[in-house]
């Protein structure tokens, strides 16, 4: 007879997988009472649905509904397999990157061979998602595989590849137009096929699980323990993983990018008692199908006719939230060394090099305004072509300029405050919560002007600071802690944002540039308010640089030398939130340059507060405007946003420096 703790492994999950299962059906009759499948019965046991509400029961609401349990199965397990051979409760096929590269695979197979790319779909995003974990890997071979380092890994190579597919997309819009849907994890069938494929592979998966369910158990323990009772740890960790990977790859080939459910599957089962190997395989699948088909439901049910919403998106509102309530749970993670001061030699007399940075910073503003491409090629401008063409120039060139200083400086105060040199406006949400601002504020003020998006986007950049210090603080501002409990925001938040978009509001089409970074709209008078304000805010970072020396110090050390911590903070973060918002407004909510000038200012042994504040800012003006300029020209008449492009430099800038700072 099986103990009390054995009754409760079983009985309790079961009570909470029936309590959804009977609140998704309970929607589901609901809304098939609503819509009139009066014939409903004749059309599930005869298959020979008469007149249209019947046609549509049949060919749309079950597929779907088989759909959703079929795919949050899948997905379910895949995340129990994941936890369990990494030992790492946030371990999922998004967290780790595997379903972002499984699309960008299929993204690049649908652009380059359209004719094949249907035909090899699914092998096409299981090429992906292997390669972008081998990169997850890669990345966090240095740490020794550590829970933080992995999570951290695949949610930067997640964001990268999210941003590829954006740079693809802006070139081929009309062929990707199905694939907008598609990333968004929408559900939506038209007939039986994918409930058919993707049910042998479900079940394909359960076997070979339950044949595996002995070794995953002993995976639980330390290495050196399972190669002890005779484990090939190697090969059942590699086999293992390639079948999570192979479950996650089939459900984004099938119905595209459902994010979060591998994640709260199995966290919810072990919530409910779920403990062992077993009890994870059977309840995780079960917990994964009845948690996709209820969101599915309530999606469907706040739906209407002019607007549906993507399953996707919802899944990530629930899930990413639940991401962030589970890092208590997330134990010895550790510090990695990504999350490290990156020392390098303190230069004694900083001025030269500051000096040198400037001149190499105006010298560039004049190059890229006289040199461009055109029709007939590389040119400079000269005559009366500097006076035609230099007004359209110079103001994107100052307004990149403005926006990478600002977003600089905001990543080198950001970084001094909470002892994080991983710290950043785009790390830890701060810039999506900014551009989540301006847009509410372009739906909902009468006046969208620049002081309104201004206004909206601080108010919203420092709205995600604040989220972060309550976080934080739950965690002693421990700095690993920050970084995924960031992530986790900016996840919220551009969720939020991709529901606010597939709305459909007519005024949002403006912000789709915008929102990937471009400075095409910036006006001349855009362009030099930019800049003064960019000036201000370096003026007001003289003001706490004892504080910024002092802070990193520690608490107690602070205190002792008479700096208000609260006052000092407060005061440092508003001009992040300030700064944060006035370039969000320039190029978008991501770039990456908040993270990359600090660090290099920091390896040219800028170390000192003031001396890291210029160069930092220096340096990202510098990324900015080049990142602006060679986005224009180098595949004229195409422009790739300046936004877009910092992240493609960012994006394996970021990765190489976790690399790097890993193995040390």
């Amino acid at each position: 007879m099986p103990g009390r703790e054995g009754w409760r492994g079983w009985s309790r999950p079961a009570l909470m997988v029936g309590a959804m299962a009977v609140a998704a059906l309970v929607i589901a009759v609901g809304r098939a009472c609503h819509d009139d499948f009066s014939g409903w019965s004749w059309a599930v046991f005869h298959g020979a649905p008469e007149g249209l509400p019947e046609i549509l029961l049949y060919y749309t609401f079950l597929p779907r509904l088989a759909v959703s349990l079929i795919a949050g199965a899948m997905l379910g397990l895949s995340g129990a397999i994941f936890q369990q051979v990494l030992r790492n409760p946030l371990a999922e096929p998004t967290t780790l990157g595997v379903s972002s590269g499984a699309y960008l695979a299929t993204v690049l197979a649908t652009l380059w061979w359209p004719q094949s790319a249907a035909a090899f779909l699914e092998p096409i995003a299981l090429l992906g998602g292997v390669l972008a974990i081998a990169l997850v890997f890669a990345l966090a071979a240095g740490s020794r595989f550590s829970p933080l380092s992995l999570i951290l890994a695949g949610l930067i190579v997640g964001l990268f590849a999210g941003v590829v597919t954006s740079v693809l997309t802006l070139f081929d819009r009309e062929a990707l137009t199905s694939a907008f849907i598609w990333a968004s994890g929408s559900l939506v069938q038209d007939g039986w096929d994918t409930a058919v494929s993707l049910l042998p592979r479900l079940a394909a998966g359960l076997i070979v699980t339950g044949l595996m369910i002995r070794q995953l158990g002993l995976l639980v323990l330390d290495d050196d323990g399972a190669k002890a009772l005779g484990l090939k740890v190697s090969a059942v960790r590699v086999g293992a993983l390639l079948l999570a990977v192979a479950l996650a790859a089939s459900v984004v080939s099938a119905v595209g990018l459902i994010g979060f459910i591998g994640l709260g599957a199995p966290v919810l089962a072990r919530l409910a008692g779920a403990r062992t190997s077993r009890q994870q395989v059977l309840w995780a699948p079960l917990t994964g199908a009845v948690l996709l088909c209820l969101t599915d439901q309530i999606v469907q049910a706040a739906s209407s006719p002019a607007i549906e919403w993507p399953t996707g998106i919802a899944t990530a509102l629930v899930g990413a939230p639940l991401m962030l309530a589970m890092l208590g749970r997330l134990r010895h993670i550790g510090t990695p060394g990504a999350a490290q001061e990156n020392g390098g030699t303190r230069l004694r007399n900083p001025t030269p090099l500051l000096l040198a940075g400037a001149f190499m910073l105006l010298l560039a503003f004049a190059l890229v305004v006289m040199i461009g491409n055109g029709a007939s090629g590389w040119h400079w401008l000269g005559g009366n072509e500097l006076g035609l063409f230099g007004p359209l120039r110079w103001p994107r060139v100052i307004a990149a300029g403005a926006a990478g200083a600002m977003l600089a400086l905001a990543g080198a105060l950001m970084q001094r405050v909470t002892g994080n040199a991983m710290a950043s406006p785009e790390v830890l949400g701060i810039s999506t919560g900014a551009g989540l601002g301006v847009i509410l504020g372009f739906l909902f003020l009468d006046d969208a002007g620049g002081a309104a998006q201004l206004g909206s986007a601080t108010l919203g950049a420092l709205l995600a600071l604040l989220v972060m210090l309550a976080l934080g603080a739950r965690a002693a501002f421990a700095p690993e802690r920050m970084l995924l409990a960031g992530i986790g925001l900016a996840t919220v938040f551009g969720a939020l944002v991709s529901l606010l978009t597939a709305m459909g509001d007519p005024r949002l089409s403006t912000l789709l540039s915008w929102m990937a970074g471009s400075t095409y709209h910036v006006t001349a008078g855009q362009a030099v308010a930019s800049a003064s304000l960019a000036a201000v805010i370096a003026v007001f970072s003289l003001l706490p640089v004892r504080w910024l020396a002092v802070l990193p110090l520690g608490e107690h050390t602070a205190r002792s030398l008479g700096v208000g911590l609260g006052g000092a903070r407060l005061a440092i973060l508003l001009a992040c939130a300030l700064a944060t918002g006035a370039a969000t407004l320039i190029v978008g909510p991501l770039s990456f340059v908040g993270l990359m000038a600090p660090h290099m200012a920091r390896m040219m042994g800028l170390q000192r507060p003031m001396p890291l504040l210029y160069g930092s800012a220096v340096l990202g003006a510098l990324i900015m405007v080049v990142a602006d300029w060679l986005g224009r020209n180098l595949l004229f008449p195409y422009q790739i946003p300046g936004g877009l492009l910092a992240t493609l430099v960012g994006g394996p800038y970021f990765m190489w420096q976790m690399g790097r700072s890993g193995q040390r």
